[in-house]
């Protein structure tokens, strides 16, 4: 697979009653795919991926990926903390015609390293789809170690990681031990420059819903050899990239787009509306980027 350095997390646009708008989301792919994103994860945790049900993911899938066609790698979130479930959704989701297979680590059940390890080889056995492993301990109450990695990256079909361990010195060691086999992408917005400086290849990111031309041109002028200027973009966009954490995502990106203009939705449950401070907050700062 050739490299995608932005691959967007989309979000999961809703109806008033709270049903997957499929049009909707064919529709943002489209306008993300304009606007910087070079790759597109579909049905992750930025997509409420806990509260879709199977049949709607393998229809945002499909439809997503007849949409954007060969020009744009698709990717479609199948984890879960039951191996069994994610295989049969991997399965499921090779038939829909999409490029890859993000997998995120077992939430809740707390694995071994071994367990992890049994988990992802599961999956990679069950496909012949590309597998980008998800590693996000603050999400799932357990850290995929670089041993485990390098373990894993003995098997064809797994390419990549999604780091969100927001530790770069696991980050360097992931490069010493797997870097001439994986691509690794950052999970983390703010994370991305350093994370690039030690040999990531890109961010799976969230910001990028608002402001994917300038990571675009971050992106660019990293690999183009102008740190300085790559520098001065990450400066200027690191409070939109904090400003979408101040309460769990995807509240607040998805709460900017539809301030934007893009009709995304509201939210399922356990997930909700955010508060007016935060709604303010996130207003001037959509003000601030000229975004409003």
């Amino acid at each position: 697979m050739s490299i995608s350095r932005i691959l967007t997390a989309m979000v999961t646009p809703f109806t008033e009653d709270l049903e997957v708008d499929y049009s909707e989301a064919v529709s943002l792919a489209s306008y993300l795919v304009e606007n910087g994103s070079d790759g597109l994860v579909v049905a992750g945790t930025t997509g409420e991926s806990p509260t879709l049900a199977a049949e709607e993911k393998l229809r945002l899938f499909r439809d997503i990926k007849k949409k954007c066609g060969d020009s744009v790698k698709v990717w479609g979130g199948t984890g879960s903390n039951d191996t069994r479930a994610t295989v049969e959704l991997s399965r499921a989701a090779e038939k829909t015609g999409i490029d890859g297979l993000l997998v995120v680590g077992p939430y809740y059940n707390k694995p071994s390293q071994e367990g992890l390890y049994q988990h992802f080889k599961a999956v990679a056995e069950a496909s012949s789809l590309p597998i980008m492993l998800y590693n996000v301990p603050g999400r799932t109450g357990s850290n995929l170690l670089p041993a485990t990695v390098s373990r894993l990256a003995e098997i064809d079909n797994i390419v990549a990681i999604k780091e969100a361990s927001g530790n770069l010195d696991q980050v360097t060691e992931l490069m010493n031990q797997v870097g001439d086999k994986l691509l690794i992408y950052s999970g983390d917005d703010s994370l991305t420059l350093p994370m690039l400086s030690v040999g990531a290849s890109g961010v799976v990111s969230v910001a990028s819903h608002l402001v994917g031309k300038s990571l675009q041109q971050m992106m660019q002028s990293f690999f183009a050899g102008d740190v300085k200027k790559a520098a001065q973009i990450h400066q200027q966009l690191f409070p939109l990239f904090k400003g979408m954490f101040i309460s769990s995502n995807p509240i607040p990106v998805k709460t900017c787009l539809q301030m934007m203009g893009k009709n995304v939705g509201g939210f399922r449950l356990p997930l909700s509306a955010p508060s007016q401070e935060e709604m303010q907050f996130l207003k001037q700062l959509l003000k601030t980027y000229k975004l409003l």
